[in-house]
């Protein structure tokens, strides 16, 4: 008789990443209401200095009022805002594919592995929260929400999606958008403006890259026809000789795939 995936401990696995999930996007949203009040502090204190000195450079043929809309916008650099931009774009394009494969029998209906359709279920739940949390900030930073996919992914997974033909190949286009959304958040760490910022791209880049994770494990085992392996805790002298390193690749996350700053920001 065929062995069958550990429900149970497939399901806790489930929960760490839950918790993970909201771990991060606590911490993310305390940082950055933090950041906004403060700049919008910075923008008022800013203003009062611009109006002070407005009267004295419309005299000398200055646009005073030039002076003022660039002192209540200083807090927000362009970069910042097309950066959230951006990284709401590749979580739309995420949420859109998971619902896409939900929609597939091996995936999301009567054949599906129960556990794998609730992990495409969550991890979907988690894009729509990254997106709903990327836009919020970049609408309080004075930008427009982007509501569309990351256009130059979402030729990818258009491409990919008539070729799909089982389990194995939605979990390698998973694989493709959770780490095109890692790679982003670690490059725009280094990108953004504020350390508030700074942990939200963190904080959400840990997230994807343990989807990931998971993702390349279920991978392996799946292509060694060994779903019966996917537990926790595993059967240790079962299990591949790469088991232990297949999930991390990378000992230093690369940014190669990271989607550019200016690719999905709204004018």
């Amino acid at each position: 008789m065929q062995n069958k995936i550990d429900e149970g401990r497939f399901r806790e696995l489930l929960e760490e990443s839950d918790d993970l999930q909201s771990d991060a996007m606590r911490a993310a949203r305390t940082g950055l209401n933090d950041y906004v009040e403060a700049a919008r502090e910075a923008c008022v204190s800013a203003g009062r200095d611009a109006s002070r000195w407005g009267t004295v450079a419309a005299a000398a043929g200055v646009a005073g009022g030039a002076m003022l809309l660039t002192a209540g916008t200083a807090w927000a650099t362009a970069e910042d805002v097309s950066a959230l931009q951006t990284a709401a774009g590749v979580e739309n394009l995420a949420v859109m594919t998971y619902k896409t494969a939900l929609t597939l029998p091996f995936i999301g209906g009567s054949s599906a592995i129960p556990v794998v359709k609730a992990f495409a279920t969550k991890t979907m739940d988690q894009h729509n929260e990254h997106a709903m949390a990327f836009n919020a900030a970049a609408q309080r930073l004075g930008g427009k929400p982007q509501t569309g996919p990351d256009p130059k992914y979402a030729a990818v997974v258009r491409e990919a999606v008539p070729k799909i033909k089982g389990a194995a190949d939605v979990i390698g286009l998973a694989i493709t958008l959770e780490d095109v959304a890692a790679q982003t958040y670690v490059k725009d760490v280094g990108l953004v403006s504020t350390a508030e910022l700074r942990q939200l791209f963190a904080s959400v880049a840990g997230v994807e890259s343990q989807h990931k994770a998971i993702l390349l494990a279920v991978q392996a085992l799946v292509k060694a026809n060994q779903p019966q392996l996917i537990a926790l805790p595993p059967d240790v002298a079962k299990l591949p000789a790469a088991a232990g390193s297949v999930g991390f690749p990378d000992s230093f996350y690369p940014t190669t795939m990271a989607a550019p700053v200016e690719e999905g920001a709204v004018r």
